[in-house]
C-alpha cells in the first residue's frame, strides 16, 4: 500500500518544498496518485530579518530554523503585498490582488472580498478529496455588508472552500473581538448581543481617547476606540461580553484549534490554513514568554509564535504523520515596528534588524515591505538547501494543484513545484510587487518602481514607502539594501522593464489610493 503523504504548509518566513532530482519543466519527480495533506503556517508582520536562520542574532528562533535548516530555505520568497488583506487574497486566490477592487487593508465590518464563485486552494484540493480548514486570522471580509454578529454569519471561509474554520474576522486590534467558529460566534450570550460600528461610538462606552486611565496599553497613532482587555482598538463595539477573547491567550487558543484539527483528520487528506496572528500588533503575550526576548512585546511574541509552531510540529510527530508532511511557512509581509502602540518596539530594538538588511518595511514598496521568509519543509522528502530563486505566495495555488493532480489556477499563479520541493532552482522571471494599491516590478536582478506622489516616509510607523517623483531601478545583486538608483544610466534598461510591467499592470497604474493609518 502507498503511504500518504502529509503536506504541511507554513507561511511566514521561509521557502517551500524540496525533494530529490532536478526537473526544468515545471513538473516534479513528486508521485501524486496518493494525496498529500497541506499545511500552510502564515506569520502576521513577521521581517525577513526576524528569523535566527535568516542571520537574526538578537533573537532565536530554533523551530523555525529546524525547518529552514532542513528544508528549503529561500532567500528572495515574496508576499505579493506590502499589507495584510492583499496578500492573504492572493495567497489563496492564485491572482495578483491589484487585479480585485477592494483588496486593501479592511475593516472589521468589510464583506467578503472572495467571491463565492471564484477559485480556490481549499475548492481546488476539496475536489482532490481533501479536508480543508483554517485556523487563525481571515481578514478578508465576511458577510454581505451588514453583518448580524448574533446570528449566522454568512458568506465566510466555509463558502469559499473550507470545511472547517475557526478564525477573528480581522485583525487582534480591530472589533469584534471574538472568535467565529464556522459562522458563529464562540461563547455568545444571546441576552447581551453584539453591535459594530465603523464610524459612532455607542452611547455609554468608554474610547481610547476619552478613558485613558482605563488602558494598560496605550495607542501611539490610531487605535484610539473602544476598550477590550484594556486595549483600546480600532472600531466600536458594545455587547458580547462573553464572548470577547483574552489576548494573552490568543496564541495558545489558536495552536490548541490547530492540533485538535489534525488530530481530528489525520486518516485523510487534509489541508489546513494556520494563520498566526504573531507579531502583528497590539503585542500581548503570554506570561510565559513576558521579558523572554529582551526587546520586549514584539520580541516576546516572536519568540512565542516560534514555541507554537514547535508545539504543532511535534503534534504531527506524535500522530505520527510528520514524514507524511509538507510545511511551508511564510509571512504576509514585513516588519514594523510602531504600528499604534507604545509597546517600546522601537526603544527595546537594541542591535536587531528586522528587516534583515532589506529597505523599507510593511507598507513598502522597497524590499523589505515584500521579501519575508519562506520556507518548505518535508521531512525525509526534501533535502535541505538554500534556494535563491524567485518564489511568490501567488504560486501556491499552482503548485498544490500540480503536487495533488489539480486545476491549476487560470489566473496569475504559476506551477514552481520543483522549486518548493528543492529539485530546480528555477523560479520567476517576474513578479509584480504591490504597497497600498501602488505597484512596482521585479525582475531577473532588477527592481523597477515607478513614480508615486505621497511623502516618502511615513512618519507615525517611521518606514520609507517607496515614493518618489522619479523612476527607482536598482540592482538587488550588486545593491539589495537598494541604494543606488540606476534609473538614469540604465534608461535602456528602465524602459525594457517599463514596457513589461505594463504589459501586464496595464496603463493605469499611476490611479493610487493614499496610506492612511487608522
Amino acid at each position: 500500500m502507498k503511504r500518504r503523504i502529509t503536506v504541511f504548509v507554513t507561511i511566514t518566513l521561509l521557502g517551500f518544498l524540496a525533494a530529490c532530482n532536478s526537473s526544468q519543466s515545471g513538473e516534479s519527480n513528486v508521485d501524486n496518485s496518493t494525496p498529500p495533506n497541506i499545511v500552510v503556517i502564515y506569520l502576521d508582520d513577521l521581517g525577513y530579518g526576524d528569523v535566527s536562520a535568516y542571520g537574526a542574532t538578537q533573537i532565536i528562533t530554533p523551530n523555525i530554523d529546524k525547518l529552514a535548516n532542513g528544508g528549503v530555505r529561500f532567500t528572495q520568497g515574496y508576499a505579493t503585498s506590502a499589507t495584510c488583506t492583499p496578500s492573504r487574497y492572493a495567497l489563496l486566490t492564485g491572482q495578483y490582488p491589484w487585479r480585485k477592487k477592494g483588496a486593501e487593508i479592511l475593516p472589521g465590518t468589510a464583506p467578503l472580498l472572495i467571491d463565492t464563485a471564484q477559485e480556490t486552494i481549499p475548492k481546488m484540493l476539496r475536489k482532490q478529496g481533501y479536508h480543508t480548514g483554517i485556523v487563525g486570522k481571515w481578514h478578508l471580509g465576511l458577510g454581505s455588508g451588514n453583518v448580524d454578529w448574533n446570528q449566522n454569519i454568512s458568506p465566510g471561509p466555509n463558502q469559499v472552500g473550507f470545511d472547517y474554520a475557526y478564525i477573528m474576522a480581522a485583525t487582534q486590534d480591530r472589533v469584534p473581538t471574538v472568535y467565529i467558529e464556522n459562522g458563529k460566534v464562540e461563547n455568545l450570550d444571546p441576552t447581551d448581543p453584539i453591535q459594530i460600528n465603523y464610524k459612532e461610538n455607542f452611547e455609554g462606552e468608554p474610547t481610547g481617547k476619552d478613558n485613558p486611565e482605563l488602558l494598560k496599553l496605550t495607542w501611539h497613532h490610531g487605535h484610539n476606540n473602544s476598550i477590550v482587555n484594556g486595549i483600546p482598538r480600532i472600531g466600536y463595539m458594545t455587547g458580547g461580553e462573553s464572548a470577547k477573547w483574552k489576548d494573552e491567550d490568543m496564541a495558545d487558543n489558536f495552536l490548541a484549534h490547530a492540533q485538535t484539527y489534525v488530530k481530528g483528520h489525520k486518516d485523510e487528506p487534509f489541508f489546513l490554513y494556520y494563520a498566526m496572528q504573531q507579531p502583528h500588533v497590539p503585542r500581548t503575550p503570554h506570561a510565559r514568554f513576558v521579558g523572554k526576548s529582551g526587546m520586549g512585546p514584539r520580541g516576546d511574541v516572536i519568540l512565542e509564535a516560534d514555541w507554537m509552531i514547535g508545539e504543532f510540529v511535534k503534534t504531527l510527530e506524535d500522530e505520527g504523520i510528520l514524514e507524511n508532511t509538507l510545511i511551508i511557512l511564510t509571512s504576509d509581509n514585513g516588519p514594523v515596528l510602531n504600528d499604534g502602540y507604545n509597546d517600546q518596539s522601537v526603544e527595546l530594538l537594541g542591535e536587531h534588524d528586522p528587516r534583515g538588511g532589506l529597505r523599507g518595511g510593511k507598507y513598502s514598496l522597497f524590499e523589505a515591505g515584500t521579501r519575508v521568509p519562506f520556507i518548505s519543509y518535508w521531512k525525509g522528502n526534501i533535502l535541505p538547501v538554500v534556494s535563491d530563486a524567485l518564489v511568490s505566495q501567488l504560486d501556491l495555488y499552482s503548485s498544490l494543484a500540480e503536487l495533488t493532480g489539480g486545476e491549476p489556477s487560470s489566473s496569475d499563479s504559476q506551477n514552481f513545484l520543483p522549486a518548493l520541493l528543492g529539485e530546480s532552482k528555477d523560479g520567476r522571471d517576474n513578479l509584480v510587487l504591490e504597497a497600498t494599491s501602488r505597484t512596482a516590478f521585479r525582475q531577473g536582478d532588477w527592481v523597477m518602481i515607478p513614480p508615486y506622489e505621497g511623502n516618502s516616509v511615513n512618519t507615525q510607523v517611521n518606514i520609507e514607502l517607496g515614493n518618489a517623483k522619479e523612476f527607482q531601478l536598482y540592482n538587488l545583486t550588486e545593491d539589495q539594501a537598494q541604494q543606488v538608483n540606476l534609473a538614469d544610466q540604465n534608461s535602456e534598461k528602465l524602459q525594457q522593464m517599463l514596457t513589461d510591467f505594463e504589459a501586464i499592470r496595464g496603463k493605469g497604474y499611476g490611479s493610487t489610493t493614499p496610506l492612511e493609518l487608522k
